[in-house]
């Protein structure tokens, strides 16, 4: 028991480690990303390359709070929080999605005001080359960033990496509404590539804040990770059945909880040892995860 106990402090010590040299990363990356942009921003002229560096603050603020939250979740249980302090890292991804929301409904605004006055963009080509070298590091950076989410299942992370995905994809697009704008000189380009982003930012941070919200309330965990647990308890011969099975996420645990009914003629002892046989085997299987059994006889 010792020994599986041991197993799980380190698998979740590494987990730790891990979060947070991702969120680190994180950091230091859009830090620099976001002064490149904002300069590049306030000398072209250019509302696309402006909500891109916005975003670039949401990144930014995200990436504090990633760094911050995780190290919170991390903390072990005490007598105020008998379950952990998992649900830090849950509240930290619903902040940074309702922040991208917000930043997004600034730059659809401001895209709006632009398309009715005629926009003037200047020095492209410095604003191209800052657009192209972050997008380039940003691919790096998200790849590490999903990396990690899937392993520790950290919603902070992986909702950092979401805000770093948006970050790729949005580059793109200012890099090619600036193309158009330097190649033909039709300056609309940019404010009408910067209202489609705004408007797929927003479409974005809703889908996050949707899924935070299923993990404050409680939501059970995955189906595949749910069929995971019925396979081991299909394949244990003694079991004749089971029924109030629960499940929960709090930051990178498991929690599972459920009645298996047992002959009623069996001592304490075996229903106990058949308990304690299915808790090892599903935390081991879903680490980490703490499972609790209770047990019922079979009615006549």
């Amino acid at each position: 028991m010792r020994d599986v106990q041991s197993g799980f402090v380190s698998k979740e010590r590494r987990y730790q480690h891990a979060a947070h040299s991702a969120a680190r990363l994180s950091l230091i990356f859009n830090i620099f990303q976001t002064a490149f942009k904002l300069v590049a921003a306030i000398l072209t002229g250019s509302v696309s390359l402006l909500s891109e560096a916005l975003h670039s603050v949401s990144d930014v603020l995200s990436s504090v709070v990633s760094f911050f939250s995780v190290r919170a979740a991390s903390a072990p249980p005490d007598e105020e929080h008998p379950y952990g302090h998992g649900k830090i890292d849950t509240l930290a991804g619903l902040s940074e999605a309702i922040l991208l929301f917000v930043f997004a409904l600034y730059t659809t605004v401001t895209s709006v005001i632009r398309l009715f006055h005629k926009p003037e963009i200047t020095r492209i080509d410095f604003g191209l080359w800052v657009v192209v070298a972050c997008g380039a590091v940003a691919i790096l950076v998200q790849r590490r960033m999903n990396k990690v989410a899937r392993e520790t299942e950290s919603f902070a992370i992986a909702s950092n990496a979401q805000h770093l995905q948006v970050d790729i994809v949005t580059s793109l697009g200012v890099v090619l509404a600036l193309l158009i704008t330097k190649f033909t000189g039709w300056s609309y380009a940019d404010p009408i590539f910067a209202l489609g982003f705004s408007l797929w930012l927003a479409y974005s941070s809703l889908k996050m804040i949707h899924k935070a919200f299923h993990q404050v309330i409680d939501h059970t965990i995955d189906p595949a990770e749910l069929e995971v647990i019925k396979g081991i308890l299909a394949k244990e011969p003694e079991l004749l059945s089971y029924h109030k099975l629960r499940t929960r996420h709090s930051g990178t645990w498991h929690y599972i909880e459920l009645h298996i009914v047992v002959p009623r003629d069996w001592t304490v002892v075996e229903a106990h040892n058949l308990a304690d046989r299915i808790e090892k085997d599903i935390e081991a299987t879903l680490a980490p995860a703490v499972c609790t059994i209770h047990v019922d006889p079979d009615s006549e």
